[in-house]
């Protein structure tokens, strides 16, 4: 694994208003409803953002793995617009899902919120590939190439990247031995990576990830420090706010220094060689 200094991908500034969420100050927040969809919106941090942003008045769609768990989801936010559903372990579910959320017309904002845990053990999924990867890694490019283009996109990362490997050959972990805090931590990288490939390729549409902190989730663990909606702060804010610039990794509500492969185009560019080459979608120019 590659060792990278920390370094900034882009220099943006963001002006400041005033909101809030669960009594804490947000700045800069829209005052018109947007249409937003997040993954992985039946629990957790993502469930967090859908519930600040409804708050707000925006018109959020959820995303949950199975019907079940769709209903689950419904039930905890009765005032979200729609819930969409497919498994994003799998390619074909995936690209469905795309299908659908094209059907209800063009969000102004998707997150990129769903993800599996590095508690999680090797598994492969129908398409041969370990499922870690294939939900937090792959599931996005795919969206994001399918889904019509947003106005912006939130990508949700992890301090933990910085721990990611760069080297792309075996991203499907088919001649690694399987290593589940690695896995994740590459995966984390890739989001990163991917925001700010994005970034450079449509400038105009904002495209960040965003660490959201050690939070007290299924993932995080219930010792973690920070609690649901401080973790979903400030994703809320990338996806609502206005001027939040692009091509940044965020942490606590501002700009934070990120793995020098994120801002690297020849590593981004090979990513995304890797993604087209496992999921058979290239991103749109």
């Amino acid at each position: 694994m590659a060792s990278w200094p920390l370094v900034s991908c882009l220099r943006v500034q963001a002006s400041r208003h005033n909101t809030s969420i669960s009594g804490q100050t947000l700045p800069d927040c829209n005052i018109y409803s947007m249409r937003i969809f997040i993954t992985g919106s039946t629990d957790g941090i993502g469930l967090a953002s859908a519930r600040a942003l409804i708050s707000q008045g925006h018109s959020v769609t959820i995303h949950a793995r199975n019907a079940s768990r769709a209903a689950d989801a419904k039930a905890a936010l009765p005032k979200a617009d729609s819930v969409l559903i497919g498994d994003l372990s799998s390619i074909a579910q995936t690209k469905a899902l795309a299908e659908a959320a094209n059907k209800t017309g063009r969000f102004d904002c998707v997150m990129h919120n769903a993800g599996l845990g590095y508690q999680h053990g090797s598994r492969k999924t129908e398409d041969g590939l370990e499922a870690l990867f294939a939900v937090n890694s792959l599931a996005p490019y795919i969206l994001t190439c399918l889904m019509e283009r947003p106005k912006r996109l939130v990508y949700v990362s992890s301090q933990l990247h910085s721990g990611g490997s760069d080297e792309f050959g075996d991203v499907e972990w088919k001649r690694r031995r399987y290593d589940s805090m690695q896995a994740y931590s590459d995966s984390k990288l890739h989001n990163a990576i991917l925001a700010c490939a994005v970034a450079r390729r449509w400038p105009n549409v904002p495209s960040n990830s965003v660490h959201p902190g050690w939070v007290k989730t299924k993932l995080g663990g219930w010792s973690a420090p920070v609690d649901l909606d401080s973790g979903a702060k400030t994703q809320v804010y990338l996806a609502s706010a206005d001027d939040i610039g692009t091509g940044q990794y965020w942490a606590n509500m501002k700009p934070a220094m990120t793995h020098s492969a994120v801002g690297n185009v020849g590593k981004q560019e090979e990513l995304l060689k890797r993604y087209h080459e496992l999921s058979g979608v290239a991103l749109p120019e």
